[in-house]
């Protein structure tokens, strides 16, 4: 699986829907925070776009570029962050936190992929408009597949409050 593309590459693959990154951040969720992400009597393809379209809560993921950027956003967090499909997997994820949360931020996800996740993280975050808003009970983790691969990192969260 390409995770990596670079904007110059063309476009960004659609993983909206897709059954395989599905596999990828619902099987590393189980496997490194110990609970199923989405409800278990779906199909692999019914999952994915549940994830996508109707998930009561925020996920999103990055990639492992130097300058991690965006690779998949449900349609939770497009709302809450006011960015679609196309805008979201073209930004840099440290965009998503105003310049002086950027170094708390970048050592949250240091510990995370020295640890592999941690929970009930809560921090302040910018929308499109410049809307900030406080995200909490936030679940972080390392996107790894099944040998232990590393992808990036996803987090979902389920409350946020605007500031």
């Amino acid at each position: 699986m390409n995770l990596s593309f670079h904007p110059k590459a063309g476009p960004a693959p659609d993983l909206s829907t897709d059954p395989t990154f599905f596999d990828l951040v619902s099987g590393s969720y189980a496997r490194i925070v110990g609970e199923t992400l989405v409800p278990e009597i779906l199909t692999r393809t019914e999952a994915a776009r549940w994830l996508y379209e109707q998930a009561p809560f925020c996920l999103l993921a990055h990639n492992t570029e130097k300058d991690p950027r965006f690779i998949y956003g449900n349609k939770a967090v497009q709302c809450c962050f006011e960015y679609d499909w196309q805008e979201l997997t073209n930004l840099p994820s440290r965009l998503s936190a105003e310049l002086p949360n950027r170094e708390e931020r970048k050592r949250l996800l240091e510990m995370v992929e020295r640890q592999g996740f941690i929970s009930d993280y809560q921090g302040i975050r910018i929308a499109k408009s410049g809307r900030r808003f406080r995200i909490e009970n936030t679940t972080v983790w390392e996107l790894r597949d099944a040998v232990g691969v590393r992808y990036g990192q996803a987090a979902m969260f389920r409350h946020w409050e605007n500031l």
